[in-house]
């Protein structure tokens, strides 16, 4: 299992609880609406950043996570090169994340405990 773990931060123009919102009830299911979305994402989990300071760590810098899984990298590519989602998906992303703010991580994850 492949998994795409995207660091997110919002759009200057936004409070965290607009970002928050907008990911949750307009982008969620608008990106389960596209068919490769659906035929290749095994599993799709966001997080949001909460207000907590960490004893001995630095305070966060991103607003969110998202976190992908896919049966193999290719399913990566033809989620973000399909073109109903770089129709669609990639000017929603435009309306709430700083897209050029972003992280991305593609990992193979190794369960340690739990």
């Amino acid at each position: 299992m492949i998994k795409l773990t995207i660091l997110m931060r919002r759009k200057a123009n936004l409070t965290r609880e607009e970002f928050i919102a907008y990911h949750r009830e307009q982008h969620a299911p608008l990106f389960m609406s596209i068919g490769a979305v659906r035929d290749n994402v095994r599993r799709y989990v966001q997080q949001h950043a909460v207000d907590a300071e960490l004893p001995g760590l630095p305070a966060p810098t991103f607003d969110g996570a998202t976190e992908l899984w896919f049966d193999d990298f290719d399913g990566i590519g033809r989620v973000f090169g399909d073109p109903e989602y770089l129709a669609v998906i990639r000017p929603d992303e435009q309306k709430f994340i700083d897209l050029a703010g972003c992280e991305f991580l593609v990992t193979v994850e190794n369960p340690v405990h739990g």
